[in-house]
């Protein structure tokens, strides 16, 4: 089973269960935003978690495996049609530099590693309408020279 099946796979087993991404977290001990990444196919889960994953699923061994297998983290480089997934195409163009500038500024020459990283949604209630949270940790990473 390859990772896009894998991934049609753990979503309709997801959706015929009920679980939330929250209730498969909190099976599993992980983010909720890990495991999903790891059920799109964009992080590979150790045996134990993609065991726990599987069995929460009602899903076989192929499953499992799939999840354990390493991904290959590419995407569509089309501009997203999504409209969440556009504005945060959006956020990333408009803001980018400026969060390069800032980072760089408080950091030195480096980047934000996207390997040792976490990430974390939350829903702030709000009178004017209920907010999206996102929080990004990342360890920076300086250049180095040679």
């Amino acid at each position: 089973m390859d990772k896009l099946e894998m991934h049609h796979t753990l979503m309709a087993a997801k959706a015929r269960k009920g679980l939330s991404w929250e209730s498969l977290g909190e099976m599993t001990g992980h983010s909720p935003v890990w495991i999903a990444s790891a059920c799109h196919g964009m992080n590979s889960a150790s045996p134990e978690t993609a065991r726990k994953i599987a069995d929460a699923l009602e899903l076989g061994d192929d499953v499992a495996r799939a999840l354990e297998a390493f991904p290959t983290k590419t995407w569509d480089g089309a501009i997203p049609q999504d409209p969440l997934i556009y504005r945060l195409y959006e956020i990333v163009g408009v803001y980018g530099p400026t969060l390069k500038d800032v980072i760089q500024e408080k950091f030195g020459d480096g980047i934000m590693s996207a390997i040792d990283f976490e990430m974390e949604v939350e829903r702030e209630e709000n009178p004017k309408g209920d907010r999206v949270v996102v929080t990004m940790s990342g360890k920076f990473l300086p250049y180095k020279s040679w």
